[in-house]
């Protein structure tokens, strides 16, 4: 020990018990409160060890799950009588008063209620605040070291003649690289909250972090331009099932061809209770994009029965030479995904109605993916191939084509203008950010989700 010890200087100590801000002390604190869970019959689920689970009955009888979200000492309970979880931990773990009740903000994500227009109670998720936060330090950064204020008509995320890759700008210095840093860090989070809208600009100038130039700076001052004139947006978590057109998703024979494919199913699965969800998704791949690389980039958007929960815009790692070989590639990723997903819903106890329904705009992917008499020849994809004719053949999910004008997903791939095609999507997951309809976006809603009865 050291000399603000005393006469103790010099002495070794033996610490008994774990303190914050120790090397284990975040271990020993998840371990006890682990223990402490467990002796309320709660069990952590094996696909995330942060979310714990118990069987409980409603006063009618019915068995369900509850449900413990733990994120470091951030708790959200799910259940019934949520408030009896949080009073059965407040015996031993102190919470403060003021923070037990129904949710308001959890993870930076304003949480609240909403009535559907189809009279369907929901929970929604706004990044609002966090973004009305973002933006007003950024206009203090800007006024304070560059005299400048931040616009606030800017209704696109990025301009559309503009490449972060081609960007010859000088760097930035060692300071403003920190600051890019941070604020592409920013923008990140807006992203997990549910600003989709501007996933694939960040996505596209995250990747210069590393040697950031002046016009990326510029670029991430213009996001949060758009954020500045877009702020409200709501990710409506609707639980009503979607109008899937179950005749274009026919299933197939695989059994010449893959022998018996059994569904992905462990076999330590806890029972499944509750309503049953389906899964479906949209998949895109802009071709090429990267002008510099020409590598493609993949969106996906993941839906659970009407409600968003994953969304994806990444640069491919390979290079394709077809448009075919970038969609291919993209139908991977998605499978992928999808498998995980399920797994961590089955180990949710959360019951699934079949496969997972795949949509994408590229006609030859689907025949392949889904003919079992298709063949490939073309190493390059014959990965991809199989990864997905597999999980076709399991019956885990199937894929049907959509017109390109119909499928969304050019705003997960493409840094457009705002227009009908981005604001379509935009307008079904977020809420209150699109503030005029046109007629074009009008049809596209009519044709593409609707809404049917809850089974």
């Amino acid at each position: 020990m050291g000399a603000e010890w005393g006469t103790d200087a010099g002495k070794s100590a033996t610490i008994v018990r774990a303190l914050y801000g120790l090397k284990t002390s975040g271990v020993a604190y998840r371990n006890h409160f682990a223990s402490y869970l467990r002796s309320l019959g709660f069990a952590y689920c094996l696909a995330d060890p942060d979310i714990w689970l118990r069987v409980a009955k409603r006063p009618n009888g019915v068995t369900l799950y509850e449900y413990l979200l733990v994120y470091t000492d951030d708790l959200l309970a799910i259940a019934t009588n949520p408030k009896s979880i949080l009073n059965d931990v407040n015996l031993y773990f102190n919470l403060k008063p003021e923070s037990v009740g129904h949710p308001n903000i959890y993870l930076g994500s304003k949480v609240s209620k909403a009535i559907m227009a189809n009279g369907v109670e929901c929970w929604c998720n706004s990044s609002s605040q966090y973004v009305k936060e973002a933006v007003r330090n950024t206009k203090d950064y800007l006024k304070k070291h560059q005299g400048k204020l931040l616009s606030g008509k800017t209704r696109s995320p990025m301009k559309t003649d503009y490449r972060p890759k081609l960007d010859v700008s000088p760097t930035l210095g060692l300071a403003e690289v920190n600051y890019y840093q941070s604020q592409t860090g920013v923008l990140r989070w807006a992203v997990e909250l549910g600003r989709m809208d501007i996933a694939t600009k960040v996505s596209m100038l995250t990747s210069h972090n590393a040697l950031p130039c002046e016009g990326h700076l510029t670029a991430v001052f213009h996001i949060f331009s758009y954020l500045k004139t877009k702020g409200n947006a709501r990710l409506v978590l609707d639980p009503t099932y979607a109008a899937i057109d179950y005749d274009a998703f026919p299933q197939q024979d695989w059994s010449e061809f893959y022998g018996d494919t059994p569904k992905h199913i462990p076999s330590n699965v806890p029972p499944p209770m509750g309503r049953p969800v389906e899964v479906w998704c949209y998949v895109d791949a802009d071709h090429a994009g990267d002008t510099l690389t020409r590598k493609s980039r993949t969106g996906i958007v993941i839906f659970l029965n009407l409600a968003p929960i994953v969304w994806y815009s990444i640069k491919q790692n390979t290079v394709e030479t077809s448009t075919f070989g970038s969609k291919f590639v993209a139908l991977k990723v998605t499978t992928e995904i999808l498998c995980g997903l399920r797994y961590k819903l089955r180990m949710m106890g959360i019951p699934i109605v079949g496969p997972s329904y795949v949509h994408c705009d590229n006609n030859l992917v689907v025949l392949n993916s889904t003919g079992p008499a298709s063949t490939l020849k073309k190493k390059s994809n014959f990965i991809a191939y199989h990864v997905v004719r597999w999980s076709v053949a399991a019956d885990e999910q199937r894929v049907t084509h959509i017109a390109s004008e119909k499928n969304p997903l050019d705003l997960m791939t493409k840094p457009l203008l705002g227009g009908a095609k981005p604001d379509y999507l935009v307008s079904r997951v977020l809420h209150d950010i699109v503030n005029e309809v046109t007629p074009k976006l009008r049809d596209l809603q009519d044709s593409a989700i609707k809404v049917c009865p809850q089974r």
